[in-house]
């Protein structure tokens, strides 16, 4: 387990001397999380309006292209969270670290080079800790992943595709995926979810494509336990919300 050793003890250090999901954005504003981080770690976005047994998941079809294409992707400002670009300071290294895959049938949209400026990390107002005998080290309510394309002609079969060829690479180097895959359409885009124990930790993934962009969104754990699907479905909704710009 060196790897992840090392890596953790880089997280710690990043942490203490950046303070890590505590930057300002882009644009210098802040999102301001609540003391008690009840809204990273309860039952999702209390703007999404959906929670765990709400009509969050309820399978809705997915609108026509409307023909939006984006430009950037942007920190959002999610209620709650405090967003900022890069991994937050936290990687778990040796690939462990999920990626977007399988996509290569889409042309990305000119200047995207899949570099930093398309990774967000965002926190809670309580921090995630993730321990491993005496290394311990602050982690993000979630990372983020986007790409963006010209076109993606089907939506839902791009997303099966990526996440297919996702998981499958993400389980060579050490993801174990448990349980089902859920898929939950609306008419802005379609996500699928599954959970996965990554080095001992239970995560929550969820893969999302629109007719413009794809991406991931990884969910650490909150108090060693998953976040439910039914709460990662509209976290990741306004994410992709706030992030994509045209």
């Amino acid at each position: 387990m060196s790897g992840f050793r090392k890596a953790m003890a880089a997280a710690v250090l990043v942490t203490a001397v950046a303070g890590c999901g505590s930057g300002a954005s882009p644009g210098g504003t802040h999102t301001v999380g609540t003391a008690s981080g009840g809204a990273a770690t309860a039952g999702g976005p209390s703007a999404g309006g959906a929670t765990a047994a709400g009509p969050g998941l309820a399978d809705e079809k997915l609108a026509a292209d409307p023909g939006t294409r984006y430009k950037a992707v942007a920190v959002p400002e999610l209620e709650g969270l405090v967003c900022d670009e890069g991994d937050g300071g936290f990687h778990y290294g040796s690939d462990l670290d999920m990626r977007v895959t399988g996509d290569e049938g889409l042309k990305e949209i000119e200047g995207d080079s899949q570099d930093i400026a398309d990774e967000v990390s965002c926190f809670g107002g309580r921090r995630n800790v993730l321990s491993k005998g005496t290394i311990s080290a602050a982690a993000p309510m979630f990372t983020a992943r986007t790409h963006l394309y010209e076109n993606v002609p089907d939506p839902a079969a791009a997303l099966n595709g990526i996440f297919d060829a996702s998981t499958e690479l993400a389980t060579g180097y050490g993801r174990n995926f448990t349980g089902k895959a859920r898929t939950a359409t609306s008419p802005a885009l379609v996500v699928k979810c599954r959970q996965n124990v990554t080095d001992t930790f239970p995560m929550t993934t969820c893969f999302w494509a629109n007719y413009g962009a794809a991406g991931v969104v990884d969910f650490f754990p909150a108090d060693g336990q998953y976040l439910p699907i039914d709460s990662a479905v509209p976290w990741t909704r306004d994410f992709v919300a706030g992030a994509l710009r045209k």
